[in-house]
């Protein structure tokens, strides 16, 4: 089994938390394959956003 390296999981933990405002408790119960597909939904949030504002929030 390999590890997943900490600082990664760290990352997406804080990215998850910061945007959906989760407890780190519920996102860590995540299984790796869960987590990191919310990840992928919140940059793909950021960057619809982007393109549709030219940048600005």
């Amino acid at each position: 089994m390999t590890r997943y390296p900490s600082d990664r999981l760290h990352e997406e933990v804080a990215y998850v938390a910061f945007h959906f405002h989760w407890q780190r408790d519920d996102i860590l119960r995540l299984e790796h394959r869960e987590r990191q597909r919310w990840v992928a939904e919140i940059a793909r949030i950021n960057q619809r956003i982007t393109e549709q504002t030219g940048g600005r929030r």
